[in-house]
């Protein structure tokens, strides 16, 4: 049942207030379609370079430019009634410099009317992301297992598993919140660190594959419904498998056409 009891926008203001006042609920959307079935149900929306493997086909995120999430990220905004939208800054859009991540950002915040990005990164990317709150461009920092770092982490592997890298994220997750961060993504940790990162800062922790320990949950909408059929993560719940029922529908239909049941007179014209 949708908490959602007004039709007032959620902005990155509230997500931060809602710290400690319940769980915050997030998913990705890439379309306006998508976006109105579950905008009711959902405090932020991602649209989440993910995009590039669900959507797109490619093995990893850093194919994804900034075109390409622009152009979902616009049609995600259309869609959202009440719902925070939140944009992804794609691998290289930021990582240069804070003048070429400002750039980038404010093109994406200007072009899709978005509440928000997200960045990935730990330490190195605190000075670009307090260039970017300065300059009125709220930021979502995304720590622990960093999908545009595979390269450099060896794959992907659960991070916090160590005392020291524990620390690391604790320290990094606190660094954020100080210059200005309005909420944490977290992926990919042990539950003690979820838990640990989570009590250590006043911004709200939002996880995937992070335990019961953050202060919301995001899941990838095509891993949830059933819809990306390459692999499941082991933190993923279905929730229905949808690939099987459009199968059966395209099976369905592909017989009516072939055997001329399809289309009947109630399909037709006068």
């Amino acid at each position: 049942m949708s908490t959602h009891t007004s039709k007032t926008k959620i902005t990155t203001a509230k997500i931060k207030s809602m710290k400690g006042k319940g769980r915050i609920v997030s998913l990705t959307a890439y379309t306006k379609n998508i976006t109105q079935l579950m905008d009711p149900y959902v405090d932020l929306i991602i649209v989440g370079d993910s995009l590039g493997m669900v959507a797109f086909g490619f093995d990893s995120t850093l194919p994804v430019t900034i075109e390409m999430m622009i152009s979902h990220g616009s049609a995600v905004v259309r869609g959202a009634e009440t719902s925070c939208v939140i944009v992804d800054m794609p691998f290289g859009s930021y990582q240069e410099s804070k003048q070429l991540a400002y750039k980038n950002a404010a093109k994406v915040m200007a072009q899709t009317g978005a509440q928000g990005i997200k960045i990935e990164g730990g330490p190195e990317m605190l000075e670009t992301v307090e260039f970017l709150i300065q300059r009125g461009i709220p930021v979502m920092p995304h720590i622990g297992l960093c999908p545009q770092y595979a390269n450099v982490l060896g794959g992907f592997k659960v991070q916090g598993k160590t005392q020291h890298q524990r620390d690391y994220l604790i320290e990094t997750a606190r660094k954020f919140e100080k210059v200005g961060a309005f909420s944490l993504l977290v992926e990919g940790v042990d539950e003690l660190t979820a838990r640990e990162i989570t009590r250590s800062v006043s911004i709200p922790t939002i996880g995937i594959g992070a335990s019961p320990e953050c202060d919301g949950q995001v899941l990838v909408t095509e891993d949830m419904l059933g819809l990306f059929t390459e692999y499941t993560p082991k933190f993923v719940k279905k929730y229905i498998d949808l690939s099987q029922l459009i199968k059966t529908s395209f099976s369905e239909y592909e017989q009516e056409v072939r055997n001329r049941a399809f289309p009947t007179r109630e399909h037709c014209f006068d």
